[in-house]
């Protein structure tokens, strides 16, 4: 925790209203990436976003972050423009909110369900066209992702859609995504560095891993790991992310669609795997970073 200045670095958590169930994991996996720096010669402090918030203190070179709420962000923002290395970055992390992902997923391609911004006001808006669909549509808050019960919502029928609109508006919250639908095996992946297997980097971090979720009736969809790292890639890259998760549906026909990306989960599943991967990610980043600024 000694190390010189110009290998301190601080990790801050995630808030805790941002970690439902998944409290414990979201610290371990940060602190074991900690451990994991520590032995390659950073100096770490770990800090809560509430205690950046709240101090004047100077922050190092380095940071690397799950926080998610608007005011660390800013903080965070304000320290990337003075050249504050980040990863996450605020502005990628900032992406992540649903509001601005669906921009940034169309305008660069990635597959994505159907999905449309609305107020949580009725009535629903017409181009909403497959709120009606027999399949049903997915209710999802319109800015972070779940925080607690209610915040991700299936609506079989116009009437549940209706329901869960008015019960995120009762809370305060002003707009929501409507999203097809898109049944098919359901796939959580995690992601480090470049991952698409056709364009990664040497920097010796980069680290891609998916399975299926549990409690599902598995159809059996084949589909090309590769070509899922690759829409991963895509995903991450359209909101500039370095450390991720999300989930995807392998379909029919080996077609794959991402329904959520988000940033640094938890890793539950492979701790001890991803913390190492990270730290030499970020250890590599983060000396990247001073070289750049030698050579400036």
């Amino acid at each position: 925790m000694n190390a010189p200045q110009a290998n301190s670095c601080w990790g801050i958590y995630r808030e805790l209203a941002h970690s439902p169930g998944r409290e414990t994991d979201d610290a371990l996996i940060l602190r074991e990436t900690a451990r994991r720096l520590e032995e390659k010669g950073f100096g770490v402090s770990l800090k809560t976003a509430e205690e950046v918030v709240a101090s004047n203190e100077k922050p190092p070179a380095f940071l690397f972050v799950m926080c998610e709420r608007l005011g660390i962000l800013n903080r965070l923002e304000r320290w990337q423009e003075l050249g504050v290395c980040q990863v996450n970055s605020a502005s990628a992390i900032r992406n992540t909110y649903r509001d601005r992902t669906l921009p940034l997923f169309e305008s660069n391609g990635v597959s994505f369900p159907a999905s449309v911004l609305v107020p949580t006001e009725l009535p629903i808006p017409r181009d909403a066209a497959f709120r009606e669909s027999p399949a049903g549509c997915w209710v999802k808050r319109g800015d972070v992702h779940a925080t607690q019960p209610g915040d991700v919502v299936y609506a079989p029928d116009p009437g549940a859609l209706a329901r869960a609109l008015a019960e995120l508006r009762s809370r305060g919250i002003e707009r929501a995504v409507i999203q097809e639908h898109v049944p098919g095996d359901l796939i959580k992946f995690y992601g480090v560095g470049e991952v698409d297997p056709r364009e990664r980097s040497e920097n010796g971090g980069d680290w891609f891993q998916w399975f299926y979720h549990r409690d599902q009736s598995l159809q059996g969809h084949p589909f090309d790991p590769g070509d899922l790292a690759a829409a991963a890639s895509r995903a991450a890259a359209a909101l500039g992310l370095e450390v991720f998760g999300g989930d995807a549906i392998a379909g029919p026909g080996g077609r794959l669609v991402l329904i959520d990306v988000n940033a640094w989960p938890s890793f539950a599943l492979y701790r001890e795997t991803a913390s190492e991967r990270i730290a030499s990610y970020l250890a590599a980043r983060f000396r990247r970073h001073v070289e750049v600024g030698v050579q400036e």
